[in-house]
Order: C-alpha cells, then structure tokens, then sequence
C-alpha cells in the first residue's frame, strides 16, 4: 500500500522546479518536471504514488487531463477524504494542509515534522516551507493511503494578523493604509475606506502575481513586506 511517506519521497525530488499559476499536469506522466501549481503539484504526488486521482474536477477522469484545484480539495475533504486538524497533520508525513479562499486557496504537503513541500509562487518555484505561522483550513488524509503519525507534540504556531476577504468584511485603519501603498504602486483603482472588500482582494492578487507572491489575496507576513507595510 502507498504510504505518506512515498508522497514526500516523491514531492522532494522536486524542489527547485518551476511554478505557473493555473497549468494543468498529467498525472500519469512520471517524468513531468514542472511547471506546476499548488494544487497540480499535491495531485500529481497523490497519483504517482498511488495511482488515484484526488482533489481534481473529476476524480474518475482521464489522468493526463485532470484539473486539480484546491476548491476540488476542499470538496473531496468534505465527501471522500478525511478532515484532520492542522496540528495532526503537522505529525503526518504525506498529509495534504489546506487554506480555501474565496477565488484561491493553497494546498502543501506536511513533511510530518512540521514542516512542508509546497509548489508555492513564481519566485520561490517548488520549496521545503514551515505550517507555522501561516493560515491554513484543515489538514487531510486521503482514502487507502496508509499514513503514521510521528511521535511527539508539534504544533505550528498560529499566524498573527492577516487580512483577507471574509463575510461580513474586515474593516479598519490598516487596510486603509495598504489600500493607499496599492494604490501608490498602480494596483487599484481603491478607495481609502478601510474595508477589504472585492476590489481589494483583486488589487492585492493583481499585485502578488506582479510581485512573483503566492497569489491568494490575503496580506500577511511576505505580502505586507513586499507593499512595505507593518501589520501591527
């Protein structure tokens, strides 16, 4: 039986590869080297171990042609997999960790010591990353993969504030100020009133792709470095 292990062996053998927002894989094409996507990257881990599609718009479909996307992530948790909590996956090895967005999420997969192989951004490509101190949604263990849980306490310490697209919508100083620094640097057109609406979630992915960021429209730690802001 594959094993979460196998899925780590297989995502680290391609550290360094490049990263492209929105391309497709084939997941049966054991040679691909890139680029990938977040979620393309998990899928193509998934099927070269265990020859199962996951996390794809059609998990019965044709593995040369599948589209992985973390929505489909989410999805399939919720129906086929199983929902971890973020701490249990950070003991996991081959455990997929996932934040859903509104438009973009971001899937990695835990190295079982709390750290993670991601397919993360243009400018970083495919790295070894940390959980810690990012957010994430819930952790998942796929169906007829046999994982083990290492042992100690490992518990990746939560995010501090990070602005993002929520219901009702965030309001306050700050998010007037990276309106105005996102505004300043030709990504709007933004109003000054404070509230992370769409039309800022849309600025602040436009200026993450322009950036080379992990593009989820969320400003936390590297995004607000990037605008050169403080978030406290």
């Amino acid at each position: 039986m594959a094993t979460g292990k196998d899925i780590v062996k297989v995502a680290l053998e391609h550290v360094g590869e490049e990263y492209v927002l929105g391309t497709v894989v084939p997941k049966n094409d054991s040679a691909w080297g890139g680029p990938w996507d977040c979620a393309e990257f998990v899928s193509w881990c998934v099927y070269q171990t265990a020859k199962v599609l996951y996390g794809c718009e059609d998990d019965q479909g044709n593995p040369a042609t599948a589209d992985a996307f973390t929505g489909f992530w989410g999805r399939d948790a919720r129906t086929i997999g199983n929902q971890i909590s973020v701490a249990a996956a950070a003991r996991i090895a081959g455990a997929a960790v996932l934040r859903l967005g509104p438009k973009m999420g971001h899937i990695v997969i835990s190295d079982g010591q709390g750290g993670t192989v991601e397919a993360h951004s243009t400018n970083s490509g495919v790295i070894r990353h940390t959980l810690s101190e990012r957010r994430w949604d819930m952790g998942i263990l796929i169906p007829g993969i046999n994982y083990e849980e290492g042992n100690g306490k490992i518990d990746p310490a939560p995010p501090g504030v990070i602005y993002r697209l929520t219901s009702p919508y965030m309001e306050g100083e700050k998010i007037a100020e990276f309106q105005a620094t996102l505004k300043l640097k030709g990504f709007g057109p933004l109003s000054q009133d404070g509230i992370y609406g769409p039309r800022t979630f849309a600025a602040v992915m436009d200026f993450q792709k322009a950036r080379g960021l992990l593009p989820d429209g969320e400003v936390g730690p590297q995004t607000a470095r990037a605008l050169g802001i403080t978030l406290l």
